[in-house]
Parts: C-alpha cells; sequence; structure tokens
C-alpha cells in the first residue's frame, strides 16, 4: 500500500493539491492508479506549482499512452517529457 503524505492531513491540503490527489487515484486505468496514485500521494506536498502544473498537463493524456511513458515502452510527446514525469518513473522504478 502507497505511503500516505505526512506533512499535511488532506483537510489542511489547498484545494488544488487534494484535487490533483484525488485525480491521480482514480486515473480509470487501475495501473495508472497505482503508478501515479503512489507518486502523489507520496510526494503532493512537496511538488512546487510548477510541477502540479506538469502534473496536471500530464493527467490528461490518455491512460495507455501514460501508462507506457512511465513504464519507459514508449517516448513521450516532447510537450510532456517533463521533469515531472522523469521524478513519476525514477519513484516507480524504486518501488
Amino acid at each position: 500500500m502507497p505511503k500516505k503524505s505526512q506533512e499535511n492531513p488532506p483537510e489542511q491540503m489547498s484545494p488544488r493539491k487534494k484535487r490533483i490527489l484525488y485525480q491521480c487515484n482514480h486515473c480509470g486505468m487501475k495501473e495508472n492508479d497505482v503508478l501515479l496514485g503512489g507518486f502523489v500521494t507520496a510526494m503532493v506536498e512537496s511538488l512546487s506549482d510548477d510541477e502540479l502544473g506538469q502534473l496536471e498537463a500530464l493527467i490528461t493524456v490518455p491512460d495507455n499512452d501514460l501508462f507506457n511513458w512511465i513504464l519507459g515502452k514508449a517516448r513521450p510527446e516532447k510537450e510532456f517529457d517533463t521533469d515531472i514525469l522523469r521524478r513519476i518513473q525514477d519513484f516507480n522504478k524504486k518501488r
């Protein structure tokens, strides 16, 4: 089970971070819930506004594309080849 962020309980989190946390744990494809949701659950409190923006853009990508990008099975489109995607990939390699 993913480790929960300990800095702020969800009720003290900003509405933006709560929304992102929810969306990343309810992607539509269970595999992405685990890969993306695990990362966001652990890291949401430490993400910068820029990283949150990159993440918001990333979660608009079709599930299969996102899954393949996170696992490194496909090269992401240039606009989505961001620092946050690399952090998500690194996080999931270490799990």
